[in-house]
């Protein structure tokens, strides 16, 4: 029963975190002017405090690197109902743990929203993304923080429970 509800826990984890991710990729990959904004404050903050190549790259290239980054997150994170779905049909064996798979999506994920949050608190970009007049009301930060946060509630869930199922049997 322990086991179910983890499972149960670990899915719906899943679903937030590839949801704000996948559903943020449109923006990112699209060049949307709130996305310009956001990664463009950044890059120049980058540009004073590190360097002015570094800020230049991460106004032009940084959306698409965290947005990839972020699809290959969503595609760990659910690549167990792929693996599933082969194994189903015979076309493999031995899928790969899902609790493995969680886990390094988990821990993917935490990282990912690590630098958002970092991001947010400490360059002019704020809490509060304020572009053309309008307010977020500070809901990209509290989806990255809540990203962050499950991500390592995802991975302490899980790896855990990997180990076990891969420890070998003591003999007596």
């Amino acid at each position: 029963m322990k086991k179910h509800i983890t499972t149960v826990i670990s899915w719906v984890i899943v679903l937030w975190i590839c949801k704000v991710f996948l559903f943020s990729l449109p923006y990112k990959f699209s060049g949307h002017p709130d996305t310009q904004h956001i990664f463009g404050t950044i890059g120049l903050w980058m540009q004073d405090v590190l360097s002015p190549g570094i800020g230049d790259w991460f106004i032009q290239y940084g959306a698409y690197t965290v947005g990839s980054v972020e699809l290959i997150a969503s595609a760990i994170l659910l690549s167990p109902l792929l693996f599933a779905l082969f194994a189903k049909l015979g076309f493999i064996q031995f899928p790969p743990q899902r609790e493995l798979l969680h886990s390094i999506g988990g821990l993917l994920a935490t990282g990912i929203m690590t630098g958002a949050a970092f991001f947010h608190l400490v360059t002019p970009l704020g809490i509060e993304v304020l572009h053309e007049g309008k307010s977020d009301g500070g809901s990209l930060f509290y989806a990255a923080v809540s990203i962050l946060i499950l991500g390592l509630v995802l991975a302490a869930l899980n790896f855990p429970k990997y180990l076990e199922i891969r420890k070998p049997e003591q003999k007596s």
